[in-house]
Parts: C-alpha cells; structure tokens; sequence
C-alpha cells in the first residue's frame, strides 16, 4: 500500500476538478447487508456478547448505520459500539463483563492506517498474553473480511443515477474511491459493476483516512473550490472540509434521490462555480437530520 500512497502523491491532473466518492452505502447499497450480516454477527461471536445479543446488535447498528458516526473505521466503530453498551441500563442491569480494549484504543489513536496490515504487524510485535484484545481484534477483522466475500457477493449494483453521474463528472474532472473499506474489497466491487473504468485510483482503508486520501491526490494540483467529496457519513463531510473542498451528501434512506439531484443540478452547479454557500449549506443542513448523535434509548 506505500507504493499506492506514492502513486497517488504523485497523481498528475488529467482535468481542472477533482471528485472524491465513497463506496459502501454511498455510490453501492452494500452498508445494511455488511453490517447485519457481516460485521455485527462477528461482533456477537468473537466478543462473546452472546448474553446482550439484542443489545449489541441495536448498538452496532445505531453507531454504524443510523448516527453520526455512520461510515466511521471499523475500529473506532467498534469501541463506540462497546461504550455505548457499557452506558445502557439494560446491559448494566445483567451485569455482563464487556470486554476490556486497552491496547486497542491505544492503538487506534497512535496508528494512522487502521486496517488488518498494520494490525497484523502489531500484534507480530507483541504476544497474546500481552495484548489479547489486539489478538481478538484481529480475529474479529479478519472474520468480518471473510463474511463479506462469502455473503456480499454476486454483483451488487450501483445505486441509480450513480453511473449516470459518473458519465456525466467524467467529461470534466479526475474521479477517485475514498473509502475506509478495505482495498481488496473496493477493487472487487468496482470491477464487478464496470465503475473502476472511470476512477483514476481507489483507496481503501489501508491507504490512511478519507483527508488524507484526498490530500494526497490533491495537494497543489486543483484549487480548494474545484474538489468535491461525495458522501453518506460526517466523516465525509469531515474529509472534505480538512481539505478545504465542497461536500455533496448522499442521504441515507434518500440515496436515489440524493443521486438524481447531483446528476440534474449538483454537478452543474459544481463545474460552474456556482456551488459554494447556500446551495451547499442547504444540502448539509437537510443530511445532519439523518444522522443524530443520541441512541433511541436514550431519548426522552
């Protein structure tokens, strides 16, 4: 992944614009079936949550679907998950142990690149009885990697209007993936729908986080107001704004029709300059409205 980051440090503009778009519940519907089916059941087994099942499932998917932190790292996504339980009267009230993460949420503040490499090298670095929660980490990753070959398979098309899009942002800006999934993973899903034809690179988790990615790409090569971030989640919106470029937020439960006002009127506005302020704030304004910070349960 080094010589990847290198590649991308060392893009050349082929274009005057630069568009940047996530992959998993943004440009694909792969976000509920990944983490109902993959990422949260392997929550339950490998940190033997078994007895607070209900409960880690509603979590999980409260953290990595329904909240502001949708779209977040795995990682981060998963000590989120654990606190959240750790606050919740009704897991308190059966006394479950959660697990402790120590070495985990260390390691998640010091490493930059938060993806099985650089946890493999981890804990090659350390022992088991040193560090089990990295081991479990670990174990629990790779599980997650497995399940999603195994189950999100067979071609999962685009969301609509996400080719149309393509087509269209094609013409006149250099496109790329920025996403926190893995890379293998990314490759396979933009190559099974025929979309990597109009990326000039896709980047994964193991290439550092979404800023970083169009940092790379970007760096005194496109003015700030001639990049675009396409997105379903605040650290989306995060990326972008690190990068002083504009936000296109794709709704959740709206992604279809987020798409078809990007491909009527969004890119237009984009390549005329005429984007920035109101049009983008009223954007912005209407996706926070999906995506709130307090759980249900904890609403009056």
């Amino acid at each position: 992944m080094t010589d990847a980051v290198e590649r991308l440090k060392k893009h050349t503009p082929t274009h005057d614009f630069l568009i940047a778009v996530d992959s998993d519940g943004c440009a694909f519907d792969t976000m509920e079936i990944k983490h109902k089916e993959c990422f949260i059941p392997n929550i339950i087994k490998h940190w033997e949550m078994q007895p607070i099942a209900k409960y880690a499932r509603a979590a999980a998917e409260f953290v990595n679907l329904y909240s502001k932190w949708r779209g977040v790292n795995r990682f981060p996504a998963l000590i989120k998950t654990i606190d959240l339980l750790a606050d919740w009267d009704v897991v308190q009230a059966r006394r479950f142990v959660l697990p402790q993460t120590p070495n985990l949420r260390q390691w998640i503040e010091e490493e930059s690149k938060l993806g099985n490499p650089s946890l493999k090298a981890w804990c090659a670095a350390h022992s088991p009885e040193e560090a089990p929660d990295m081991y479990q980490a670990l174990r629990w990753s790779l599980a997650v990697n497995e399940s999603v070959a195994d189950i999100v398979q067979g071609g999962l098309p685009p969301f609509p209007y996400v080719r149309q899009c393509l087509d269209k942002a094609q013409l006149r800006a250099d496109i790329m993936v920025c996403s926190q999934t893995p890379t293998e993973a990314l490759i396979r899903e933009w190559e099974e729908q025929g979309l990597d034809a109009y990326v000039f690179a896709i980047n994964g988790q193991e290439m550092g986080k979404k800023g970083e990615h169009i940092q790379f790409a970007s760096e005194n090569r496109y003015e700030k107001s001639n990049i675009l971030m396409i997105g379903d989640a605040f650290g989306d919106l995060k990326a972008a704004r690190a990068n002083d470029a504009l936000f296109f937020p794709i709704n959740p439960g709206e992604e279809e029709r987020s798409w078809q006002r990007l491909f009527e009127e969004g890119l237009d506005k984009f390549f005329a300059g005429e984007y920035a302020g109101a049009y983008e704030a009223s954007l912005i304004k209407k996706f926070e409205i999906f995506l709130p910070e307090t759980p249900p349960w904890q609403q009056v």
